[in-house]
């Protein structure tokens, strides 16, 4: 039996489950993922698009589709802004943001792709410090 895993969007309204096999686990680093999620790569796990059940709120989840060609779409709940899964135009595989599943998905990133597109500041990442919460300054 496959494992079923949950997923949100930041204010709780869109609500789905998803479950495997996982495809592939990828960590991008292109300027459009980049730009996409406001941070230094985007988090995707790539499954089949009839493994995904909406639970709530599937109605105030709205799709970005660019008229320009090769610009990636993307999904979000319009109510919070939160990137939600949706099905890939280009090989019509569902792609889920890693950071909406509300538990540990069970596989880890197979890569980092488009690499040499990383932001200029990422390679200082694991040299910063660590708090478990905010910094007190």
């Amino acid at each position: 039996m496959t494992h079923t895993y949950q997923g949100k969007c930041l204010c709780g309204q869109a609500q789905y489950e998803v479950h495997g096999p996982f495809l592939a686990f990828h960590i991008c680093h292109c300027s459009q993922c980049r730009r996409s999620t406001g941070s230094a790569h985007a988090s995707n796990i790539f499954t089949e698009k009839e493994n995904i059940k909406w639970l709530a709120g599937e109605d105030l989840v709205k799709r970005y589709d660019p008229e320009e060609p090769g610009v990636i779409s993307k999904a979000f709940c319009t109510n919070c802004g939160s990137l939600m899964p949706y099905i890939s135009s280009k090989n019509g595989k569902l792609i889920i943001p890693a950071g909406s599943l509300s538990e540990d998905p069970g596989v880890r990133p197979d890569d980092n792709i488009f690499w040499e597109n990383r932001a200029e500041w990422y390679d200082s990442v694991p040299e910063a410090p660590r708090f478990d919460g905010f910094p007190k300054k």
